[in-house]
């Protein structure tokens, strides 16, 4: 059986060909015979692979930490990867070499590197809380690290999974956090309870603004009502004062008119009085007018007789009178 081979790669393998030490054929998913006594088949996956990794740093602060991620690569150059790895295979496929596992040996040793190199600059806290500034700086440092380049690698992305502390550092840090937690839960608590007191003084000084405002009004209006009642009271007083002057006048006027009525009769006889208005006097005022007059004569008068029917007649204008005088019946 003539040992002739076929050879079919995938678009991702890059293949070459090397026959009597020199390069036969090369490219990706090449297919073809070759004669297998004499020629080398070398194969290279094109396609992107990922390289997982965990190892423990320290930090600045000399705390150890896990850090784990995984790095995404992709051969770029094959033939600068051939030339530093034996990727040959067997006719059935198969590496002959353990060398491609290698590979992934190599970057996950420049990713430790470029890691321990940047977590020496941060601190446990600034290492847990910067992953991302962590990632990027660690992938600039291996796109430009000398062991990528000479294999012929391109870095696609560095995922730094997670970065964890110590069982007792991270117990004390989530004490601290726990206990910075707790403090602001009290702040809250105390802010919340401060505004409820606040308000409830806002609430009470402002029933009690409202209450002097009402207060104020009640005394305005008590005020103008006893301005008014006051007012109303000087109007009366002025108005009884103004009555009993203007009734004094008219007292005083009437008394004057009759002063000056009476002025010109005051000193005239009441004889010539008689004389002059004998209409208005009876004759019973004329007989008591002279009686009178007698009474004031009485001593030149030596004798009085009056008869009978004079006193009847005078006795008749009072008949209570003339009933004490009239004799007792059967006598």
């Amino acid at each position: 059986m003539l040992p002739i081979r076929f050879m079919k790669a995938a678009p991702t393998t890059y293949v070459i060909q090397f026959r009597n030490g020199k390069v036969r054929r090369e490219g990706p998913g090449l297919a073809f015979f070759y004669y297998a006594p004499t020629s080398t088949i070398l194969t290279v996956p094109l396609a992107s692979a990922d390289a997982p990794f965990a190892f423990q740093e320290a930090t600045a602060d000399f705390q150890a930490i896990t850090i784990q991620g995984q790095l995404t690569y992709r051969v770029s150059e094959p033939k600068r990867i051939a030339e530093v790895l034996d990727l040959s295979v067997a006719p059935n496929g198969v590496y002959r070499t353990d060398d491609y596992r290698k590979l992934v040996e190599r970057l996950v040793h420049a990713t430790q590197t470029s890691m321990r190199e940047e977590m020496q600059k941060l601190t446990l806290r600034e290492a847990l809380m910067g992953s991302g500034v962590l990632s990027g700086a660690v992938l600039s440092r291996l796109r430009a690290a000398d062991v990528v380049s000479r294999l012929g690698i391109e870095i696609l992305n560095l995922s730094i999974l997670s970065i964890r502390a110590t069982p007792e550092m991270s117990k004390a840090l989530e004490a601290e956090a726990r206990e910075a937690l707790q403090r602001r839960s009290d702040e809250a608590i105390y802010a919340r309870r401060n505004n409820a007191v606040e308000q409830e003084r806002r609430i009470k000084e402002s029933e009690l603004n409202t209450e002097i405002a009402v207060e104020e009004k009640q005394r305005q209006i008590r005020e103008t009502r006893m301005a008014a009642d006051i007012a109303l009271e000087q109007q009366r007083a002025a108005l009884m004062d103004q009555r009993v002057e203007n009734e004094k006048k008219e007292a005083d006027s009437r008394a004057y008119a009759m002063e000056a009525t009476i002025k010109p009769v005051r000193e005239v006889d009441w004889r010539t009085l008689m004389m002059l208005f004998p209409q208005n006097i009876d004759s019973r005022t004329t007989i008591a007018l002279a009686f009178q007059e007698m009474a004031t004569n009485a001593q030149k008068i030596g004798e009085l007789n009056i008869s009978p029917d004079l006193l009847n007649s005078l006795l008749a204008a009072r008949p209570e009178v003339a009933k004490l005088a009239a004799p007792p019946k059967g006598k």
